[in-house]
């Protein structure tokens, strides 16, 4: 039986439309949030975490969403040449740039009616995301949005080669690069790993330590703003960083734990900036990048030479195709124990507090718990 009403409910309702880039999923706010104050786009982000991370936490979380579920919140722009301003959010919080979602909003815009006079065969959307402005380039013919290729805010080499000592691992040499949001960088090889056959487990768990190892061991800085200053997560690559016609494979493991489907927009971006800084590409060289678990394709290059303060910089242009997947109205009753949303984490360690509040079955996520439950599945 079909039917547009909605079931009972206390509350907004938050309506999203969902797409995906390359297996990596968007889900977009359409409606449901109130007004999100501030005078920048950072200040909204600001704003959004202190204020309203409970909708975050309802759209991401179980039962409405699922550990790896990605969003994106479109918010009032203060830039004149902005179509339309975007915050980013995910299972730990609130991102300052990803790729993947641009490419998907670039195609919304587009289809939307966020542009006003789309022109083929190619639509320019402007998208402002916390990291700076992003223009994106649109295909557009016979009145249908396909490929999206972005431009990227300055990316840069931040450190080459740097020694950190890794828990359970030794002393590991990584590099780190900018690309909208910071990340470390090393080959899975060293920790005997394959990006393509090991299990994501595995890779799971080395990336995490780099991770915790590179924020605890190295100080971050962006000369725009200390807000854009933090580690995003750490891309496990296969080592391929000498030109080729070829693929060069990666995965990303972002935020808390969290597991890119895509080639990661923004970690292309810094990959090409690296690879660019060492000499491994021209400008204009294109490149194939392939998530090591779905073996969806980007590709990338570096299109401009900048400055971003002292950093010899870099736009790159990244290339993709998103796709939507449904739309849904999302309701809370307030009887609901888990209304709020909940997360199962595969592994974790316990802390002697955390072990006496444990629910064997199940644990609503709240801000300040870092632990979750444990699962005896293997992730493949």
């Amino acid at each position: 039986m079909a039917s547009s009403r909605l079931p009972p409910h206390d509350g907004p309702v938050l309506s999203v439309l969902d797409m995906h880039t390359g297996g990596e999923p968007l889900r977009i706010v359409l409606s449901g949030y109130p007004e999100i104050i501030g005078e920048d786009i950072l200040a909204k982000r600001r704003y959004v975490r202190k204020k309203l991370d409970h909708l975050r936490r309802m759209l991401m979380f179980e039962p409405r969403g699922h550990y790896d579920m990605y969003g994106a919140l479109l918010v009032k722009s203060e830039l004149p040449s902005a179509h339309v301003g975007i915050l980013f959010m995910h299972n730990e919080g609130y991102s300052t740039m990803c790729g993947h979602a641009v490419i998907a909003l670039g195609r919304f815009a587009v289809d939307y009616g966020l542009v006003k006079e789309p022109q083929s065969p190619e639509t320019q959307v402007n998208i402002h995301c916390p990291c700076g402005l992003v223009k994106t380039y649109v295909e557009y013919t016979d009145g249908k949005s396909g490929k999206v290729r972005f431009h990227s805010v300055p990316a840069f080499a931040f450190a080459i080669d740097i020694t950190v000592d890794v828990a359970g691992y030794g002393k590991v040499i990584v590099d780190i690069g900018y690309g909208g949001a910071f990340y470390a960088f090393v080959s899975a090889e060293v920790f005997g790993l394959d990006i393509s056959s090991s299990k994501t487990r595995e890779l799971v768990d080395v990336a995490t330590a780099v991770t915790g190892a590179v924020k605890a061991q190295v100080k971050l800085y962006h000369p725009d703003s200390d807000e854009l200053a933090f580690l995003y997560g750490t891309i496990l690559t296969d080592g391929k960083e000498a030109f080729s016609e070829e693929p060069t494979a990666n995965i990303c493991v972002f935020a808390d734990a969290q597991v890119d489907r895509s080639p990661t927009g923004s970690g292309v971006t810094a990959r090409i900036a690296l690879q660019y800084h060492k000499g491994h590409i021209q400008l204009n060289k294109t490149r194939t990048f392939r998530s090591g678990t779905t073996g969806s394709l980007f590709t990338g290059k570096a299109v401009e030479e900048v400055k971003c303060g002292h950093f010899k910089a870099v736009i790159v242009e990244v290339c993709g195709r998103a796709h939507y997947t449904g739309t849904a109205n999302f309701v809370l009753e307030e009887d609901d124990d888990l209304k709020n949303g909940f997360l199962l984490k595969w592994r974790c360690t316990w802390s002697s507090e955390a072990l006496g509040q444990w629910n064997p079955k199940v644990m609503q996520r709240h801000p300040s718990h870092s632990w979750g439950v444990t699962t005896n599945l293997d992730c493949e």
